[in-house]
């Protein structure tokens, strides 16, 4: 286990969009990497992991991550309480991360909305221009969602959609999971050993 870090946490927020597994390894391999990570689960978020995971509660995903790793490195907000660490511009973060991202999320967040912590939270992201990352999950996409994602992207939000590729000949669904977490940890340039990058000829 690496050492605890030093330097601030990222928010991590799960909602209500497909693609909890996404979710569940970027969590499990940000602990393993020693990030410290401030973690906001929706409602919708919740049902989501116990649609697609079988994580029926928050103490359930403890123990899919790790019981050891969690309490060393996973501080959990209720995304009810706007009053919480993330909303505050003041407390120290190194951005956020919404994995996976719903289209509603995405559309208050384009919209200025804070109408819950995971909304403030990406708001406060945005106005001390921290990096915020949405991963958004939806096909097809109407011409409403392609205009909040590019309001966003030139407001230097990274949208970094859920879109595994297969040039590497994935054997298993937990390939194409780890493909798109690599992307996510690029961004967050947090260092991780998932696969390897094209052309160079050895792990990341």
């Amino acid at each position: 286990m690496t050492a605890v870090a030093t330097h601030p946490p990222f928010t991590l927020a799960i909602t209500g969009a497909s693609g909890a597994p996404y979710a569940t390894r970027l969590l499990e391999q940000l602990c393993m990497a020693g990030q410290r990570i401030s973690l906001i689960v929706s409602g919708h978020g919740m049902r989501l992991l116990s649609t697609e995971t079988g994580v029926e509660s928050i103490a359930a995903l403890r123990d899919c991550v790790g019981a050891s790793a969690w309490d060393e490195f996973v501080t959990v907000y209720d995304d009810a309480d706007r009053g919480a660490a993330p909303a505050s511009g003041s407390a120290r973060s190194a951005g956020m991360v919404i994995c996976p991202c719903s289209m509603g999320t995405l559309s208050a967040i384009a919209a200025g909305s804070s109408r819950s912590l995971v909304e403030r939270a990406a708001d406060v992201t945005l106005k001390e221009r921290r990096k915020l990352i949405l991963v958004p999950r939806e096909t097809p996409l109407s011409s409403i969602h392609l205009g909040n994602m590019l309001k966003l992207s030139r407001e230097g939000v990274v949208i970094l959609p859920a879109a595994p590729g297969f040039y590497h000949r994935p054997a298993s669904v937990a390939e194409l999971v780890d493909f798109v977490v690599a992307r996510v940890m690029d961004q967050m340039g947090v260092e991780h050993s998932l696969g390897k990058r094209w052309g160079a000829g050895e792990d990341t």
